[in-house]
């Protein structure tokens, strides 16, 4: 789930995880039926049928806020206001163990955003996508050694 910690980041990449992250909440989706996670969630129904169609580009435009919100419709899932706020302080806390600041991740990434946007969307002043959050988490989790 998107809010699972990166086990063993050299065994994977941030697009392996988007796709991870795509699959997973196609699953939900295809538990719950377009439809009902659509009017559950109040996330656009074009694109909750874009993650049943596991769409490529889908997790560029699919917010954090969002994924949350489909995932937890998931058994025994926390709500989603609770799986934000455990990925803000799994990227939070990363960072502190990295010794990592926003300047570094912005210059390492391979993601167009500076270091004053890495900061706005890790604490949540700035709006995060999916495809963001995985390469902000992979590239977080890689450098916690």
């Amino acid at each position: 789930m998107i809010y699972d910690d990166i086990e063993e980041p050299d065994a994977t990449s941030p697009e392996t995880l988007r796709e991870e992250y795509v699959a997973d909440l196609a699953a939900i989706v295809e538990t719950h039926g377009v439809e009902s996670v659509a009017d559950e969630t109040g996330v656009d129904r074009a694109t909750v049928e874009a993650l049943a169609d596991e769409e490529s580009g889908v997790a560029d435009e699919l917010t954090l806020e969002d994924a949350a919100a489909i995932s937890a419709l998931a058994d025994e899932a926390p709500p989603a206001d609770a799986i934000v706020a455990e990925i803000r302080d799994t990227l939070l806390m990363g960072m502190t163990t990295a010794v990592l600041d926003v300047d570094t991740i912005a210059a390492e990434i391979d993601a167009e955003m500076d270091g004053k946007q890495v900061h706005q969307k890790v604490e949540g002043r700035s709006p995060m996508t999916l495809a963001e959050y995985a390469t902000l988490h992979h590239f977080i989790a890689s450098r916690q050694r």
